[in-house]
């Protein structure tokens, strides 16, 4: 493969995403406006302007459409962990790595009040087959960071922990911002609970 065929099949790729971000924000839109249950697919498809066999080759389910925007942070702590620098051990690199996105107020944290992304996460725990979507993406995400600790029991476990601890921390932080609390109010103690709570993993988890 020569280098022009590099750079279409990455225009195509750009494009590809693009389409996906397209239809996924459409959907989302629409979700919000009218409820999840009372939309069709049929809405979705008219209102991203494309047919309804091609919205389903880009989505296969309805529910695809609105956790299109976790995609990305499927295999996050996975990555985070394979690329992590030489001598740092696994759980400080996603240590590190949350505690940066509460820096820099990271939706997937729960720390961010923006309207957009308060009414996505609304939408989201307050739809039934969406919950249990998450499960499926929670699931894929710790066999994911298994993979990167090694596998066998111990990176089975050690997964399934510091999944459930990430989500815990981000759904507590997102619960006391949905109740009024602001960002810069709820900021300190969650920066002190995900410390707490890494600090006890590392506890139980002597190996890393």
């Amino acid at each position: 493969m020569n280098d022009q065929d590099l750079q279409d099949l990455g225009l195509r790729e750009r494009k590809k995403q693009q389409r996906y971000r397209e239809i996924s924000d459409a959907a989302i839109r629409l979700f919000l406006a009218k409820d999840f249950d009372r939309v069709s697919v049929a809405e979705v498809a008219a209102a991203a302007e494309v047919s309804k066999p091609t919205l389903f080759r880009y989505f296969p389910t309805k529910e695809d459409l609105v956790l299109h925007r976790f995609a990305d942070h499927e295999d996050e702590a996975a990555r985070v962990v394979a690329g992590r620098p030489d001598g740092v051990r696994p759980l400080d690199a996603l240590r590190l790595h949350f505690l940066a996105g509460l820096d820099r107020r990271d939706p997937v944290t729960g720390l961010n009040d923006a309207d957009e992304v308060l009414a996505y996460h609304r939408l989201l725990y307050g739809t039934p087959s969406l919950v249990a979507r998450l499960y499926g993406f929670q699931r894929r995400s710790e066999a994911a960071l298994a993979g990167a600790l090694g596998g066998g029991i111990g990176g089975a476990l050690g997964s399934c922990q510091i999944i459930a601890v990430q989500r815990v921390l981000a759904e507590e932080n997102w619960r006391r911002i949905t109740t009024g609390e602001s960002v810069e109010e709820v900021y300190p103690d969650a920066v002190e609970a995900a410390e707490l709570a890494f600090g006890q993993l590392r506890s139980g988890l002597n190996l890393w």
